[in-house]
């Protein structure tokens, strides 16, 4: 051996000579996986807690989504309201671990299916069967709350206040859900590897058809004419009934645009979506405001429990104003139902609150989009495939019980 040679043999450590060591493998790159789903629940803690804390980027998503399984229960769902973006120190995660066999769980602000979509966007990419096996318990959590009276989702398991039992449609809920069991069903992205049990597509497929019947059965005749739906049903009677205190049983403008923007994404439509999306779509038309706008301003900030005003709000008339939709409108005569946290029902937006005037959406534009760009597709698309004339928006209805 030549002086000053080194001997390199592996796995073996030489006393007195270098050995070299091969260099790890660089740390897999992933693509971002959107948060946009759980930003409603992000938002909501934040709101609450403030933001100043360390965050993971949107790249991480493996650090995220183990987040997403910690903060999981054992039942398979998740509370509302949590942000699996942070950077969880030691104390934290040891009260994670110990809230999990608590029994609540809620599908409230986009929650669950959010959690479900993205553990099964980041399988895809990464592979992990851990990720499968949460979103599996995930949706087996979906399929087992599915209300037997109905086919829709109520808002909290077990319920905390008298509304969380109620069917919901407030905050996409029910909606939502649908959605992504039809994309369970099909097997559609990101559900590739996580619904390739055809037992579970068919479980999947069974719920989509029960839903679509109790949406189509929960849209409301206002006198005689089909037009939107409420916030939330009894589950026994089916009948609109009260959410929180300032949630009067109404027609929601707002969760009416999801419940349609659900029943046009069905590929092949029967007759009756068709005519349950036209008597929507109907309804919307005749419930916009026109010559009305929300202006904020500048106001003395005043801290409440679930967030801080820093600005007030006011409608003013405005002839240039873009079409304005009120939130909740009056079951039977259409009128703009506005309500303080008392119950109370009350005539001008400057009659509810500061506290309620700025901590909730009264009004918005919510279905400017559908009407302008979604419904003409959509009636586009129909028309392509069922050239039989349907009945025009606002056409009245068989009556039902």
């Amino acid at each position: 051996m030549m002086p000053g040679m080194r001997i390199a043999l592996p796995g073996v450590a030489l006393l007195g000579l270098a050995v070299p060591v091969a260099p790890a493998p660089a740390p897999r790159a992933f693509t971002a996986v959107s948060l946009d789903g759980l930003g409603d629940g992000i938002r909501h803690y934040r709101n609450r807690h403030g933001a100043d804390y360390p965050t993971y980027p949107a790249q991480q998503i493996v650090e995220i989504a183990d987040n997403i399984l910690l903060m999981q229960r054992t039942s398979g769902g998740w509370i509302e309201n949590q942000d699996p973006t942070r950077v969880l120190d030691a104390g934290e995660r040891a009260r994670l671990l110990a809230e999990k066999d608590k029994p609540d769980i809620s599908f409230d602000n986009r929650n669950i299916t959010a959690q479900v979509a993205y553990l099964a966007a980041v399988l895809e990419q990464t592979g992990d069967p851990r990720y499968r096996q949460a979103a599996r318990r995930g949706l087996e959590v979906i399929l087992a709350q599915q209300e037997p009276t109905c086919g829709g989702w109520p808002h909290t398991v077990p319920a905390r206040e008298p509304y969380h039992s109620h069917i919901t449609i407030a905050d996409e809920v029910t909606p939502l859900l649908l959605a992504q069991l039809r994309q369970v069903a099909a097997s559609t992205p990101p559900f590739g590897l996580t619904s390739t049990d055809p037992a579970l597509r068919e479980r999947a497929a069974r719920a989509v058809a029960r839903g679509d019947a109790c949406l189509l059965r929960l849209q409301i005749l206002q006198r005689g004419a089909r037009s939107g739906w409420a916030g939330q049903y009894d589950r026994q009677t089916l009948r609109p009934a009260l959410g929180r205190s300032y949630e009067l049983p109404s027609l929601v403008a707002w969760e009416s645009t999801g419940v349609l923007r659900y029943l046009m994404s069905i590929p092949d439509p029967p007759p009756e979506v068709v005519l349950a999306v036209e008597g929507g779509v109907g309804w919307l038309r005749r419930s916009q405001l026109t010559g009305l706008r929300v202006e904020t301003f500048p106001a003395e900030p005043v801290r409440y429990q679930f967030h801080t005003s820093t600005t007030d709000r006011r409608l003013v008339e405005d002839p240039k104003a873009p079409p304005l939709w009120a939130r909740f409108y009056d079951l039977e005569d259409n009128s703009v139902v506005l309500a303080n946290r008392d119950g109370k029902r009350v005539t001008r937006y400057g009659d509810i609150a500061r506290e309620r005037r700025t901590g909730y959406a009264w009004y918005g534009d919510w279905p400017a989009r559908l009407l302008a760009e979604d419904y003409p597709a959509w009636r586009a698309r129909v028309a392509a495939r069922a050239p039989a004339p349907v009945k025009a928006p606002g056409t009245p209805a068989p009556p039902r019980h």
